[in-house]
C-alpha cells in the first residue's frame, strides 16, 4: 500500500530499462566488501551526522561558494598588481617617487595626483564589477532548502549551511543545493525526474532511481534514527561517473551515477526527494568544473605595452643624449659662463664633477620628457571604453522584447577584442536551439508525404527566383532556359512532386507539428494503397518511446515528458494522425486510435522490453504484445543502422526511402528510419530468458553482453518508412551564423548532448550540410581491464587524426567541405599533451567542428587549446552553469541571459538575451570599437611624440640645460584639456561606415582579425608622422623667428613668443590631423575639435591678462605681442600645412590607387551610387562575403548548384528530344 503523499502510478523502470542508467542495486558480501580505499577513493560520509565531518581527519568544506575575483584581504594587493601590470603605470610610479627629489622639474603633487587618480579610478571599476559577482553569489548561498535538524524534523535553512552528511529534502522545481545521494522520492518505485540543463545543456529529463534498501525512508520521521556510511570517490569534475559503496543495515550496496543528484540540476515532475549531501560547496562536481575568474587583457592593450617599451627606450635614449650633452657643457662650457657663478655651484651642475651632474640631469630629463608616455592615455581609454559600453547597453537593436533584457557590457576592458574574434565556441542547448522539434515530412511504403518546405528549401527557392529574375533582366537571348517566365513565379519546383511556395508564411496551429498533406490527415490515410503499412508506421510513432503522458486540463489532450525532443514531436504527430498515446502503466502502453471519423478506440499494448537508445547503438526498440497476442519488435534509428539490419524481404521500399532521406537531409531535416519485426512466442521466450540472465550480470562486460543480446533480436527487420523533423533553432540563429561565417569567423559547437542530436543541430543551423564530408573521431571498444587499453585507444585515435588530415590535404574539389565530430571520451585522449596539437591542426582545417558529450571542464580545455594553439582571439558563448568554464577561459566570454539561472551571465564579459544578437555585437560594435581604439591609440602616440620631441630639440639648442620652451601651464593643459576631447570623440563616435553597411558588408569585419589598423606598419607610420611633425614644428618655427623682426617696432621674438607660437602650431596641427582621420562627423566632433583650438586662444587670452606674478613671461602675450604680428598667423598656417600635407598625400594616394574596402563603400555612399546604381551596389555586396563552406548561404549555394545541374540535364534532354 502506498504511503501518503506517494504517486499512484507505480512505474518500476528497473523492469523496463535495459542499460546502465538504472542498473539494479546489488547486495554485496558483507564479510568481504570491495575496497574503495587508496588515492581517489578516500571519502567517507557518515549519513545524518554532519558534525563529524567538521573535525579532523575530514574537515570537508561547507556549502558556501564564491566566484569572486577578490576578497577584502586580497583586493588591495591583487588590484594594485593588476594596475601595475601596465608598463606605463610603473614608469609613472617611478616618476612620482623621483618627483619628491630636488632634481624634479615639476612639483611632486603634479606627478602623484594624476597617478593616484588613474589607478584609483581603475581599481574602483574592478571593485564594482567584483561586487556584482559577490551579490550574485550571496543570492545563491541564501537560497532556502529543507534540512533535517534532528528528531525527524526538517527546517528551511540557507544553502550555505549544508554540511556533508546532512539529510536534505528537495521539492519539485527546486535546484539541488549540493551533490546528493538519492534516498527516496514521492514515487513508490523511488524514481525521480531530473533536468540537467545547467550541467550538460540537455533539456530532456533524466530518470534517477534510489536503492531499494532506502525506499522505506519516504517521510520526515523515517530519518529520526537513520544512520549509514558512504565510502566513495574523492571530489572530481567528471559529471558522468560515480563509484561508491553504501553501508546500511549491516549490508553493503554498490552505488553508480543513477543514484546521484548533482548540484544545479533541477527536480522535475516529482513532488519531493530525500537525499544525503556527499559533496558540498567547491567539492561538488559543477564547482569542480568551474575555473577561477581570470584577469583578461585585450590584445591591443598588450601590444600597447610593447609600444610603451619602444617609447620608453626612445625616452631613455634622448635622456642619455641630454645628460651626456649636459655633462660635456658643464665640464667645458660652464667655467666660462661667469653669469652662472661656476664657483658657487651644487652637485646638480658642478664643473669639477661633470659625471655626477650628468647623472642628476638624467633623472631630470627622464621626468621632463615623460610627455612621450602620457598618463592621460590610460584615463582616456578607460573613459572611452566606458562610453562604448554604454552605447552597447543602450543599443535598441539588441534589446529582447520578450524577456525585456538588453545587451550588457559587464566589463569594458575588452570592447576592442569584439572586433578581432577569429573563432567562436558555442554551447548548443539554450544557446543555438530552443529545443522545439516540428514534424514536417515522412516517407511511408516508398511514398513521400508532406508538402511543406523547410527553411533551407525556402531560402534556396527565394535565391533561385532572384537569380532567374536577374538573368531575365540582363540577358536578351531567348535560348537561355533561365529566362523562361514559367520560372519567374512564386513557386519553384525543387524536386519532383515537391513545390516550394516561397511567399508563404508557415504557421503551426499545433506546437511540434507543421505537417501538411491531406492524404494522411483526418483518417484519409485509410484510403491509400498501403494503408496497412501506414497503420504500422503510426503505431511505431505512438509506441516506440519512453515518454510519460501528463493530462493537460486546459486543452483536454496530453503533454509528453520525453527523454529527447524528437520523441515529443513523434508523439504529437501520432496524436494528430489519430493515434494518441494516453497512458502508461508498469507493463502496458495505451493508445487511442481514431480511424476516419469513427469514435476513438483505446488499445492496450503490453510492453515486454525496452532496448533503449544510446550514441553507440543509434537506435531504440520496444518489444510489445498487441491485443491479438502477436509479439512485435518496433524499431527506430539512424538509417545507416536500420538498413544494415533489414531482411531480404524487408527491403521493398529501401530504394525510394533512401531517395526521400537524401532529399530530407538536403532540406536540413533530422531523419530517422522506422522498421519492425514479428516474433514467434518460442523465439521471444528463449531470447528473454538469456536476456534476463545478462541483465543481472555484474561486471564491466555487462553493457557489451546486453548490446549483443539486443543485436540478436534487432535483425531481419522490415522497413516501414522514415520521419523528417525540423529542429527549431532560436529566432535568427541560422541567419546569425550565416552572417558570422560571411564575416570570416570559425564556429565550433561544444555540447554535452548526444552525438546524433549535436549532428542534427549542426544540420539545422547549417554548420553541417548534405555533401559535407564528416570526420567522426571515436574510440574503439577495448577491454577496459586490459593494462594497455589506454595505449591502444590513444594509438587508434592518433591514427584516425593522421588519416583525416591526410585526406583533407589530398582533396582537390574546391567545393569540398569537412566537418570534424568528436565525443567527450575521445576528446579526453585528444587533449593530452602528445596529441592535442595534431587534433587542433585537423580541427582548424575543417569547416566546422562539433564536440559532443563534453563536460564543462573539457569545454574550458578545448577553449584554452584553441586560444593558445592558434594564438588568435576566441569567443565563448553559453547560457548555463556548464558553460562558465569556457566563458572564463576564452578571450571574450558572452553569456546568454536565458531562463535557467544567471551563472553564465555572471561569469561573462558581455551578456545578450539571444544568440542572434551576437551578429550585431561583433559585426557592428566589435568592428567599430576595434577601429576606434586602434586609431585613438595611434593618434595619442602621434600627438605626444610630436609635442614631446620639441622639448628635446629646444634643450639641445639651449646647451642641454633642462629648460622648457613652454610655460608650465601649457604643458599641464596639453593632454588634459586642449587635445583630450577630440581624441575621446574619435574613440566614442567614429564610424567608418554605418551599422547597416556593416551588416550588408560582413567582410569588413576581417579588418579586425587581420589587425589592419594596429599592426606595426600602421603604428610605426604614426610614430614617423609624429617625429616628422615635431621636426617641422620646431625647425620651421625657429627659423622663421630666428633672425628677423617680430613686431612692427623691430623687436625680435623672445623665448615666450617662440614657445607660444610653437605651441599654437602644435594645437592646430594635431587637431587638423584628427579631423582628417575622422570619417564620421556630428556636431559633437566639430564642437570638440574646433572647440579645443578656440579653448587654446581663450586660455591664452585669459592667462595673459592675469597678474604677472602668475602669468610671468606670458603677460598679455596674445593681445600685445602675437595677435598684432602677421608673422605669428602666417607661421601658424605654414607650419600646420607642412605637418599635415604628407598625411593628406598618403590617404589621397591610398584611396586612389589601393583603397581599402571601407574606402570604396564610403565613396559609393557619398556619391549616392547605392541608390542610383542598384546593380553595382548588389555586386559590391556579393563581393563582401568571405568565402565560406558553412552557414545558410553556403548551404543555399550547394542547393542551387544541385538544382542548376538538374535543370541543365532537363533542358539538355529536352534539346535531344526536339532534335529527334
Amino acid at each position: 500500500m502506498a504511503r501518503p503523499g506517494r504517486r499512484r502510478d507505480k512505474l518500476r523502470w528497473s523492469k523496463l530499462y535495459t542499460f546502465s542508467c538504472v542498473r539494479p542495486a546489488v547486495l554485496l558480501d558483507t564479510e568481504n566488501p570491495p575496497s574503495l580505499q587508496g588515492p581517489g577513493f578516500s571519502r567517507v560520509v557518515y549519513c545524518n551526522q554532519p558534525r563529524v565531518h567538521r573535525k579532523k581527519p575530514f574537515r570537508y568544506p561547507s556549502n558556501y561558494i564564491s566566484t569572486t575575483k577578490y576578497n577584502i584581504i586580497t583586493f588591495l594587493p591583487k588590484a594594485l598588481f593588476e594596475q601595475f601590470r601596465r608598463v606605463a603605470n610603473i614608469y609613472f610610479l617611478l616618476a612620482a617617487i623621483l618627483s619628491l627629489t630636488p632634481v624634479a622639474p615639476f612639483s611632486a603633487v603634479s606627478m602623484i595626483a594624476p597617478l593616484c587618480f588613474v589607478v584609483g579610478l581603475s581599481m574602483a571599476k574592478e571593485a564594482l564589477e567584483d561586487w556584482r559577482r559577490f551579490v550574485q553569489d550571496m543570492k545563491v548561498n541564501s537560497r532556502k532548502v529543507s534540512i533535517h535538524k534532528g528528531g525527524g524534523k526538517f527546517a528551511y535553512k540557507p544553502w550555505q549551511t549544508i554540511r556533508v552528511g546532512d539529510i536534505v529534502k528537495v521539492e519539485k522545481d527546486q535546484f539541488f543545493p549540493a551533490d546528493l545521494l538519492l534516498m527516496s522520492s514521492s514515487y513508490d518505485d523511488g524514481i525521480c525526474y531530473v533536468e540537467t540543463m545547467n550541467l550538460d545543456g540537455e533539456t530532456n529529463l533524466k530518470v534517477k532511481r534510489c536503492l531499494e534498501a532506502t525506499l522505506p525512508l519516504d517521510d520526515n520521521t523515517a530519518f529520526q534514527d537513520f544512520s549509514a556510511i558512504i565510502r566513495c570517490e574523492d571530489p572530481n569534475p567528471n559529471l558522468y561517473s560515480f563509484v561508491g559503496n553504501f553501508e546500511y543495515d549491516q549490508q553493503v550496496f554498490a552505488l553508480d551515477p543513477s543514484q546521484i543528484l548533482l548540484r544545479d540540476s533541477k527536480l522535475r515532475n516529482t513532488s519531493y526527494v530525500f537525499g544525503v549531501a556527499i559533496f558540498t560547496g567547491h567539492d561538488s562536481k559543477v564547482m569542480q568544473n568551474a575555473t577561477s575568474s581570470p584577469s583578461k587583457r585585450s590584445r591591443i592593450e598588450k601590444k600597447m605595452d610593447q609600444i610603451i617599451y619602444i617609447l620608453f627606450t626612445l625616452l631613455v635614449l634622448i635622456s642619455l643624449i641630454s645628460s651626456i650633452g649636459f655633462a660635456v657643457k658643464t665640464k667645458y662650457g660652464m667655467p666660462e659662463w661667469w653669469y652662472l657663478q661656476p664657483l658657487r655651484t651644487t652637485n646638480l651642475f658642478d664643473p669639477s664633477q661633470p659625471a655626477l651632474s650628468g647623472i642628476f640631469h638624467l633623472v631630470t630629463a627622464l621626468i621632463l620628457y615623460g610627455y612621450l608616455l602620457p598618463i592621460s592615455l590610460y584615463v582616456s581609454i578607460e573613459l572611452v571604453k566606458v562610453l562604448q559600453a554604454m552605447f552597447i547597453n543602450q543599443d535598441i537593436q539588441m534589446y529582447d522584447e520578450e524577456t525585456g533584457k538588453p545587451a550588457q557590457a559587464r566589463t569594458s576592458n575588452l570592447n576592442e577584442e569584439l572586433g578581432q574574434v577569429d573563432t567562436i565556441l558555442s554551447d548548443k542547448t539554450g544557446t543555438l536551439t530552443c529545443n522545439q522539434m516540428d514534424f514536417l515530412k515522412c516517407s511511408i511504403a516508398g511514398v513521400s508525404y508532406g508538402i511543406g518546405s523547410s527553411e533551407v528549401e525556402i531560402a534556396a527557392a527565394k535565391q533561385m527566383a532572384s537569380e532567374i529574375s536577374g538573368a531575365h533582366e540582363r540577358v536578351s537571348s531567348s535560348q537561355n532556359p533561365w529566362e523562361n517566365n514559367a520560372f519567374r513565379t512564386s513557386e519553384i519546383e525543387l524536386e519532383s512532386g515537391i513545390t516550394c511556395k516561397i511567399d508563404k508564411v508557415r504557421k503551426s496551429a499545433v506546437k511540434g507539428f507543421i505537417f501538411e498533406d491531406n492524404r494522411l490527415m483526418e483518417g484519409n490515410w485509410s484510403k491509400e494503397a498501403s494503408a496497412d503499412v501506414i497503420l504500422l508506421f503510426f503505431r511505431i510513432l505512438a509506441l516506440c518511446h519512453t515518454a510519460i503522458p501528463e493530462a493537460n486540463e486546459e486543452t483536454g489532450s496530453f503533454n509528453y515528458e520525453s527523454e529527447s525532443p524528437d520523441e515529443g514531436a513523434f508523439l504529437v504527430a501520432a496524436r494528430e494522425f489519430g493515434f494518441e498515446f494516453c497512458k502508461r502503466t508498469q507493463s502496458s502502453v495505451f493508445v487511442r486510435e481514431r480511424h476516419s471519423s469513427s469514435h476513438p478506440i483505446e488499445r492496450e499494448f503490453k510492453v515486454l522490453n525496452i532496448l533503449e537508445f544510446n550514441s553507440k547503438r543509434k537506435r531504440m526498440s520496444v518489444i510489445v504484445r498487441d491485443e491479438s497476442d502477436q509479439i512485435l519488435l518496433l524499431c527506430k534509428g539512424a538509417d545507416s543502422i536500420i538498413f544494415d539490419k533489414l531482411s531480404k524481404n524487408g527491403r521493398i521500399y529501401e530504394e525510394e526511402t533512401c531517395k526521400h532521406l537524401c532529399e530530407y537531409g538536403e532540406a536540413g531535416l533530422r531523419t530517422l528510419a522506422l522498421a519492425y519485426r514479428k516474433l514467434e512466442e518460442s523465439e521471444y521466450s528463449a531470447w528473454n530468458t538469456e536476456f534476463l540472465k545478462v541483465k543481472t550480470t555484474i561486471g564491466p562486460e555487462r553493457d557489451a553482453l546486453l548490446e549483443n543480446m539486443a543485436d540478436l533480436m534487432e535483425r531481419d527487420l522490415i522497413l516501414v518508412g522514415a520521419t523528417a523533423v525540423e529542429d527549431k533553432l532560436q529566432k535568427g540563429v541560422a541567419q546569425c551564423i550565416d552572417k558570422l561565417a560571411q564575416a570570416g569567423l570559425k564556429i565550433w559547437v561544444l555540447t554535452g548532448d548526444k552525438m546524433e542530436t549535436a549532428i542534427n543541430i549542426g544540420f539545422a543551423c547549417s554548420l553541417l550540410r548534405q555533401g559535407m564530408k564528416q570526420i567522426c573521431i571515436s574510440t574503439t571498444t577495448a577491454d577496459p581491464l586490459a593494462q594497455d587499453a589506454k595505449k591502444v585507444a590513444k594509438e587508434n585515435i592518433s591514427l584516425q587524426i593522421t588519416n583525416a588530415s591526410q585526406m583533407i590535404k589530398l582533396e582537390k574539389d574546391p567545393h569540398a567541405a569537412f566537418a570534424l565530430i568528436i565525443d567527450g571520451k575521445t576528446l579526453s585522449y585528444a587533449l593530452e599533451e602528445d596529441m592535442r596539437y595534431a587534433f587542433l591542426n585537423l580541427a582548424v582545417d575543417c569547416a566546422s567542428v562539433i564536440c559532443c558529450r563534453v563536460s564543462p571542464k573539457q569545454k574550458a580545455m578545448v577553449t584554452r587549446l584553441v586560444k593558445e594553439g592558434t594564438g588568435k582571439t576566441t569567443l565563448a558563448i553559453g547560457d548555463g552553469a556548464n558553460d562558465v568554464g569556457m566563458i572564463q577561459e576564452a578571450d571574450i566570454g558572452v553569456g546568454i541571459s536565458g531562463v535557467e539561472g544567471m551563472q553564465a551571465v555572471m561569469a561573462s564579459d558581455f551578456s545578450i538575451a539571444q544568440f542572434r544578437f551576437l551578429e550585431r555585437l561583433l559585426v557592428v560594435h566589435g568592428h567599430w570599437c576595434y577601429k576606434r581604439i586602434a586609431q585613438m591609440i595611434c593618434y595619442f602616440f602621434y600627438k605626444n611624440i610630436a609635442f614631446g620631441l620639441t622639448l628635446f630639440y629646444f634643450e639641445a639648442y639651449t646647451g642641454f640645460s633642462g629648460q622648457s620652451v613652454y610655460d608650465d601651464w601649457y604643458m599641464l593643459l596639453f593632454n588634459v584639456i586642449l587635445t583630450s576631447l577630440p581624441v575621446i570623440s574619435l574613440g566614442v563616435f567614429e564610424q567608418d561606415v554605418s551599422s547597416e553597411v556593416c551588416l550588408q558588408f560582413p567582410a569588413l569585419y576581417q579588418q579586425g582579425p587581420k589587425n589592419l589598423f594596429f599592426d606595426w606598419y600602421r603604428i610605426l607610420g604614426w610614430m614617423a608622422n609624429g617625429i616628422y611633425s615635431s621636426l617641422a614644428i620646431f625647425f620651421l618655427s625657429i627659423n622663421i623667428f630666428y633672425n628677423q623682426a617680430f613686431r612692427a617696432g623691430g623687436q625680435t621674438a623672445d623665448m615666450a613668443a617662440v614657445g607660444t607660437t610653437m605651441f599654437t602650431c602644435i594645437i592646430w596641427a594635431v587637431n587638423i590631423q584628427i579631423a582628417l582621420t575622422m570619417s564620421h562627423f556630428t556636431w559633437i566632433q566639430h564642437l570638440f575639435v574646433w572647440g579645443s583650438v578656440a579653448t587654446w586662444y581663450l586660455f591664452l587670452l585669459g592667462y595673459g591678462i592675469t597678474s604677472p606674478l602668475y602669468s610671468r613671461n606670458a603677460y598679455k602675450i596674445l593681445i600685445e605681442a602675437l595677435a598684432p604680428a602677421p608673422i605669428y598667423w602666417v607661421s601658424t598656417f605654414l607650419v600646420t600645412a607642412a605637418c599635415n600635407m604628407p598625411y593628406l598625400a598618403h590617404i589621397s594616394y591610398q584611396r586612389s590607387v589601393n583603397p581599402l574596402d571601407h574606402h570604396v563603400i564610403q565613396e559609393i555612399k557619398y556619391y549616392g551610387k547605392d541608390v542610383e546604381d542598384r546593380h553595382m551596389w548588389t555586386r559590391e555586396r556579393s563581393k563582401a562575403r568571405q568565402e565560406t563552406k558553412i552557414g545558410f548561404s553556403a548551404r543555399v549555394d550547394a542547393k542551387i548548384r544541385q538544382l542548376k545541374g538538374k535543370l541543365q540535364k532537363k533542358y539538355s534532354s529536352m534539346g535531344v528530344l526536339q532534335s529527334a
